[in-house]
């Protein structure tokens, strides 16, 4: 997978297989233009790549003209299409063959045919390396075609996205955005780390638990590590930017991930903002904030229980119990207003069996 500007693309079509295409449409050209010296008319920016390739198998006399028009701002076509430079030397009585890298609304090569009628040509053809048959709205006929795709958007050999992409050797596609992505929140003794395992492993989810993050990059002195050592050994908290500058690199260790599972980040409203930044950089988001919710009561009574094999001094103070659960609400009321006023706070109820709760989770995210 590769980044081009702030979008992600995923390997498409190889290298051998678009020399495989080339090789059989520029056969089909040789057949039909032997001994009537055409003229390749190459549409610029994206179809050089093609078209030189065409040419240096093609063996009889032929000339190149070249004409610029632009119809894509971003990944999305506008619809509208203006010459930007037009073609010269006059194309009048000649025999032309369009080169286009791609064809798929069919707006561009419309526009060119209309140029060509206006220059008298003799006869024209049409040769693009791609064609998109779901997104073709006209009525003329691409004569030479290298490959047949889906409607998705695509960079590489001479294709590209604003600009970045046209050296690629092979072709790659816009990565979908599929991703189940969720905030996972529970007061203690609510049972998340057991439903996070369980939501990992049905829904084949990466769960990134900030403490984890926190301990791995400290015990490995990796540079993150070693400058949040460094705000906490002073008692100072570490800063959002190093937290997500781990973030980001556990992300980036799992291009393929179907989704993310985020345990104990954000707690601010700034961190959960910061946390979409980085999840729209990868072509992505989160999608929920997914809240276990028990009454305190039971949370106690549950903590006081694994106080007795835990061996935790604070799951066996009930003074100490009820200031973790007090300081919980705290610091994620402001995060649920802030998930609510997206519309992607979920309350899932935290009382009855592993099974049940399980079930009650899978119920929101199959919806996501």
């Amino acid at each position: 997978m590769i980044k081009l500007h702030d979008l992600y693309f995923e390997k498409y079509i190889s290298e051998i297989d678009i020399q495989h295409a080339i090789n059989g449409v520029a056969v089909k050209i040789k057949d039909d233009f032997k001994d009537k010296n055409p003229v390749f008319l190459i549409v610029l920016n994206g179809a050089f790549f093609f078209a030189a390739d065409i040419i240096k198998k093609y063996d009889g006399n032929c000339e190149m003209s070249f004409i610029k028009v632009a119809s894509y701002e971003g990944t999305q076509s506008t619809g509208e299409v203006s010459t930007v430079m037009g073609v010269d030397p006059s194309l009048k009585g000649r025999s032309v063959i369009i080169v286009e890298d791609i064809v798929d609304s069919g707006n561009t090569i419309e526009a060119i045919i209309k140029i060509l009628k206006q220059e008298e040509v003799k006869e024209y053809k049409i040769a693009s390396l791609f064609y998109k048959p779901k997104a073709f709205t006209k009525q003329f006929e691409v004569d030479y075609v290298g490959l047949e795709i889906d409607n998705d958007f695509i960079v590489g050999y001479g294709l590209d996205y604003n600009g970045l992409g046209r050296n690629l050797r092979s072709i790659y596609k816009l990565k979908s955005h599929t991703m189940k992505n969720i905030v996972l929140f529970g007061p203690p003794g609510a049972g998340k780390g057991t439903q996070a395992q369980i939501l990992k492993e049905k829904y084949q989810l990466v769960h990134i638990s900030t403490g984890d993050v926190f301990r791995f990059n400290i015990k490995n002195n990796t540079d993150l590590g070693t400058l949040a050592k460094s705000y906490m050994d002073k008692g100072h908290l570490v800063p959002d930017e190093v937290t997500i500058k781990m973030l980001n690199a556990e992300v980036d260790k799992n291009p393929n991930a179907n989704g993310f599972i985020f345990d104990g980040f954000p707690r601010t409203e700034a961190q959960a903002e910061a946390l979409e930044v980085l999840m729209k950089e990868k072509n992505s988001q989160i999608n929920a904030m997914v809240a276990l919710v028990v009454e305190d009561e039971a949370l106690v009574k549950r903590l006081l229980e694994r106080g007795k094999s835990s061996g935790r001094a604070d799951d066996a103070n009930e003074t100490v119990i009820r200031e973790r659960i007090v300081e919980y609400y705290k610091k994620t009321d402001i995060l649920k207003k802030y998930y609510q006023d997206h519309n992607k706070y979920f309350g899932i109820n935290g009382v009855g069996s592993i099974e049940d709760i399980s079930l009650r989770l899978s119920d929101v995210l199959d919806k996501l």
